[in-house]
């Protein structure tokens, strides 16, 4: 069986290049394509070096779901380690046919000149679904500490755990970036866009039942049931380019 990892974006990424039309930005591009069918794709979000990504084209049916987006998260089993270092999360890790992070400087490139809205889809061990849409989401570069943008919230059963993250630079255990006096992400066993800490943890610890001995490490998202101790079974995060 073919495993594809994600692609690493080159450590030099050469400002001004031309990018070929004929090759995807995104799931978008790759659907206009005739590519219907969701799957593994190459996409070229900084031009013409191509990264795997999860395409989910479907739709659920729902006006707010209208597919074609391209998955930026994924977690599922707990089968990748998400507790890694800063220079991992710049560039991505995991595998694109399971649990896998597609970024940040991947994120960068996709958002920097297109606008996208971003969905994070949610399940917990228990069945229950529910996710949280947001009309608007960006990443800024590296230098500006791949700061999150995130606004235009919709509720859809999960609630609102992202927008406090909103404005806030990227956290890792080697790169503490949060407000908060300790390392948010050595507290918390992740890496995330922390404040004072956390309402959502998504890149915490994968924990297969709730667990109140190690409160908020979980991969979790507070308003689901207003407590940190309940963690997600199935966690996406996905962005579809806004016209």
């Amino acid at each position: 069986m073919m495993v594809f990892f994600v692609a690493l974006l080159p450590i030099l990424l050469v400002s001004g290049c031309s990018q070929d039309e004929d090759m995807p930005v995104d799931c978008s591009d790759v659907y206009k394509s005739g590519q219907t069918v969701s799957g593994i794709y190459s996409i070229y979000p900084a031009g013409d070096f191509p990264v795997w990504v999860y395409c989910q084209m479907i739709s659920d049916g729902k006006e707010e779901d209208k597919g074609q987006w391209t998955v930026i998260q994924r977690r599922m089993d707990g089968s990748v380690n998400f507790y890694r270092p800063w220079n991992q999360y710049k560039r991505g890790f995991g595998n694109v046919e399971g649990e896998y992070w597609l970024g940040l400087e991947n994120m960068y490139q996709l958002t920097r000149k297109n606008k996208y809205m971003l969905r994070v889809d949610l399940e917990d061990f228990e069945g229950r679904k529910g996710f949280a849409l947001y009309s608007s989401f960006s990443v800024d570069c590296e230098t500006d500490g791949y700061k999150l943008h995130v606004s235009g919230f919709t509720d859809g059963g999960a609630g609102d755990s992202l927008s406090y993250h909103n404005g806030q630079k990227f956290t890792t255990f080697d790169k503490d970036q949060d407000l908060s006096e300790k390392n948010c992400a050595k507290l918390y066993l992740g890496a995330f866009w922390y404040n004072y800490c956390h309402y959502a943890n998504l890149n915490g610890v994968y924990l297969w039942e709730e667990d109140t001995t190690l409160l908020a490490t979980g991969n979790v998202w507070y308003t689901w049931k207003n407590n940190y101790t309940v963690c997600m079974k199935s966690i996406s995060m996905k962005i579809r380019r806004v016209p």
